[in-house]
């Protein structure tokens, strides 16, 4: 027999059910699978009403695989039964194929069908005989109710449900309703037990009809109110929570929940019902306080509630992944898949997280985890492609993509996701072809309407008034102005004859450069890269162009990161005011560190500004460059006094008071400051970590260098530490240019666009002096030229407002005026 951890999860359930289908005809009868159910529990004494009830509950539920009832349940319908959580299938394998040792059973996860619930044991109240009055939950033997009087209240409710209010099989939403760019299942956990009905219910809350089911819930909840125990209250108001929650009338049940905490504090259920009742209302803030008292509680007490504790770690991470938190929520999902290594949940959503914040490898290795403890989970697969993607490796992502779509041929984020990667790689047709299925399942997908004028439009000029129609439907859609942009600029380039293209490849009789335009595949632009040492500056007033070219990126990256609209005083508050633990280095120093997670909760009060999605592009951005340098170890710890330094100089505010905070920052993350100094070693670190992390030309593998002999110990004041940052070459000189870059975003020059880009220049703006054509920071940073004007050297000169433009005309007016105006001296001579 091949050992148990090389079988696949498919494997492993094949071989449970070929144990117990006895009679061979395929299927599992009642009295096999009961004999699965005593097998796989043997700890626990099953009652012949019991296994009745349990095997009741799994045909039922499962009722579509079921072909016969006289034959049973099937192998798909067993295999279905694990993938819901019902269960655990490599505890079961190792119950039944092995000896099994202690090291190899998970602690934490549940056996098959009698999965844990909220309650630590299994079976504490006989189940009731009346199950057909009981609402969905309350049939499984899992139920968690404590007290016989709690079922008449329970079918009470059921009752007055079924008579009040009709039900609508137009409510129920797909997990595919919201596209998230390749995160799709949210992986949300009601419990460990079996997952409820699909069907749900729709509420006119304004009817009549409602009004009165109110007044009669009313009358219950005073009736458990009224029962003489305070333990059976509790037990009363949880069961009538949990009733209404999956009937989905989440305010109903918020308050039951909320019951139950005021009558027991300390049990975890309640906390972690009103968190998953707060969530589905979108109250994401509240929901993530009853997660951490459930998780306070759980902890206070985790053997006894083992079997809860990963799903608060799953809720709870999804809660702060909703408010961009994605940091924060990898904390989660890592510790509920150490808690349960199986939980092939838990591993996809710390993928995902993962993938969020840009860190690729990591991610492959969570999701390649979670496919192999279901090969047949088709949201794993769809973000391994994801990532294969965004790591370049383009063909192992389309395979990934393509057993996504053999499990679920309608799988949104699949084909959506696959036409990405073939637009990236040049296959418009197929791109086009990927877009359209998912138009087909979905015609109000806008972005799927706009990829696919794009790709259309790579693919060949003979499906330009395709794209046009296809960018029409995206603008009705959503009333964005990149759209209209857009139409705009493919109406222009229907416009271009043929024989004005081929005048155009005529003129260029040199290689012609390639440049992408607004809709994002390339076109043949009469553009040239000339040599850097071309390009002069008419004055000795310019800026360098080799400072613009990376002020430009550092410009990027501000508004990438959202900190060219953090003040800098935010900053200052916040080293004012924040605790973090001081761990201690190597040579015993002390500096103040902090996890990831906790430098991104300071972050988020830094960008309080931003939406989610907003927020979690800037902590991907900072992560990948910052973070990254930061912590070259890997160790999940950053020093937060050299963060703060680090980011100082980009935040807004006046040059002065960014460099002070530096400064500050640099004292408060050490003590070896003493009266307004630091340590010169200590400076030139910093200055060595912010060259690292803004220019991409430096390289990271000697960031701390040991400085000795005098250095060591030599204090810097804060006017010598500005004449090593304001140093050119070894310091953060270009911060004047980005300050310029910063303030001239809004300056317009009138009707000039850039002869090379043929965009409206915005910012400064660069003249050539000869041929008189105008260039954008852009294309004058990368050396741009229009290929008619070619000449041995160019020489610029810069304007930076329309202001200095117009004074330099009337200067040349003046100089040109007073050389041709005739004397005034018209005196006759003696």
């Amino acid at each position: 027999m091949a050992s148990p951890r090389r079988a696949t999860r498919r494997d492993k359930v094949r071989s449970i059910f070929d144990r117990f289908d006895i009679n061979g005809d395929g299927c599992l009868n009642r009295d096999e699978m009961g004999t699965l159910v005593a097998a796989v529990n043997p700890s626990v004494k099953f009652t012949a009403d019991q296994i009745s009830a349990i095997l009741d509950e799994v045909f039922r539920s499962y009722s579509d695989f079921v072909a016969n009832p006289s034959t049973g349940l099937s192998f798909n319908g067993l295999l279905r039964t694990y993938e819901d959580g019902a269960g655990d299938v490599d505890r079961d394998y190792f119950a039944l194929f092995s000896s099994p040792a202690v090291d190899d059973l998970p602690s934490t996860s549940s056996s098959s069908v009698v999965a844990v619930a909220d309650n630590p044991t299994v079976g504490r109240s006989s189940y009731h005989p009346r199950v057909s009055l009981s609402p969905i939950w309350a049939r499984s033997p899992n139920h968690g109710i404590d007290y016989d009087d709690t079922w008449k209240l329970v079918e009470d409710l059921e009752i007055v449900i079924r008579r009040r209010i009709k039900a609508s099989n137009n409510s129920h939403r797909s997990k595919d309703a919201v596209i998230n760019d390749g995160l799709s299942d949210n992986g949300w956990s009601t419990d460990m037990s079996l997952e409820f009905d699909n069907k749900r219910l729709f509420w006119d809350e304004n009817c009549n009809e409602f009004k009165v089911f109110l007044k009669e819930l009313k009358e219950i909840r005073v009736a458990v109110d009224g029962m003489a125990r305070r333990e059976e209250s509790f037990d009363g108001h949880m069961a009538i929570g949990r009733t209404l929650y999956d009937y989905r009338l989440y305010k109903e049940a918020l308050s039951s929940f909320r019951r139950a905490t005021e009558l027991n504090p300390t049990d975890v259920r309640p906390h972690f019902r009103m968190g998953n009742s707060l969530c589905s209302l979108g109250m994401l803030k509240e929901a993530k306080e009853s997660y951490l008292l459930a998780l306070d509680s759980a902890e206070m007490d985790s053997n006894r509630w083992s079997g809860l504790l990963p799903q608060i770690h799953v809720n709870l991470g999804i809660v702060l992944e909703g408010e961009g938190m994605l940091l924060g929520a990898c904390d989660h999902y890592r510790e509920a898949a150490i808690l349960c290594p199986t939980h092939y949940r838990a591993l996809k959503l710390l993928g995902s997280a993962l993938f969020g914040v840009g860190e690729y490898s990591a991610a492959e290795k969570a999701l390649e985890e979670a496919v192999f403890l279901n090969p047949e989970y088709p949201d794993a697969h769809c973000d391994l492609g994801s990532v294969l993607h965004a790591m370049g490796e383009e063909v192992k992502a389309i395979l990934e993509f393509q057993k996504v779509l053999d499990l679920k041929p309608d799988h949104l984020d699949a084909l959506y996701n696959l036409g990405g990667l073939f637009r990236d790689v040049g296959r418009y047709r197929r791109a086009a072809e990927m877009y359209a299925r998912v138009l087909a399942i979905r015609p109000s997908h806008w972005r799927a309407q706009v990829n696919r004028a794009v790709s259309l439009l790579g693919a060949g000029e003979a499906e330009a008034e395709e794209a046009n129609i296809a960018l029409r439907e995206a603008f009705k859609t959503t009333n964005r102005v990149e759209l209209y942009d857009a139409i705009s600029h493919l109406k222009q380039f229907q416009k271009k004859t043929l024989a004005g293209r081929l005048s155009l490849l005529a003129k260029k009789k040199i290689h012609g450069a390639k440049s992408k335009n607004k809709m994002g595949f390339e076109e043949e632009v009469c553009v040239v890269t000339v040599e850097a040492s071309k390009f002069k500056q008419a004055s000795d007033k310019g800026t360098l162009r080799e400072s613009l070219a990376s002020a430009l990126l550092i410009r990027g990256f501000q508004r990438i990161t959202r900190l060219d609209h953090c003040d800098i005083t935010l900053l200052k508050k916040e080293m004012a005011g924040s605790e973090t633990h001081i761990s201690y280095s190597g040579n015993e120093a002390q500096e103040k560190s902090i996890r990831k997670a906790g430098l991104e909760v300071i972050l988020r009060k830094l960008l309080h500004f931003l939406n989610p999605e907003a927020f979690r592009g800037a902590v991907k951005a900072l992560d990948e460059r910052v973070l990254a340098v930061l912590d070259a170890t890997g160790s999940g710890r950053v020093d937060l006094g050299m963060f703060f330094a680090v980011i100082a100089p980009i935040c807004t505010g006046p040059p002065g008071n960014r460099k002070r905070a530096a400064f500050d920052a640099l004292i408060w993350r050490s003590k070896k400051g003493v009266q307004g100094q630091i340590g010169k070693s200590d400076a030139l670190i910093y200055l060595r970590y912010l060259r690292v992390i803004y220019f991409s030309s430096q390289g990271s593998s000697d960031i701390v260098e040991v400085f000795g002999g005098e250095e060591e110990n030599t204090m810097v004041s804060f006017p010598e530490f500005l004449l090593m940052f304001d140093d050119q070459n070894f310091g953060f000189g270009i911060l004047s240019t980005l300050v310029n870059l910063e303030t001239g975003d809004r300056i317009r020059h009138g009707g000039y666009s850039c002869h090379a880009c043929k965009y409206p220049i915005i910012g400064p703006r660069f003249k050539e002096t000869t041929s008189r054509f105008n260039l954008c920071v852009t294309c004058y940073s990368e050396c741009k030229v229009p290929s008619t004007l070619k000449q041995e050297e160019y020489r610029f000169k810069e304007y930076w407002s329309e202001t200095e433009a117009l004074k330099d005309k009337l200067r040349l007016f003046g100089r040109h005026y007073y050389s041709n105006k005739p004397s005034n001296d018209s005196r006759p001579t003696a």
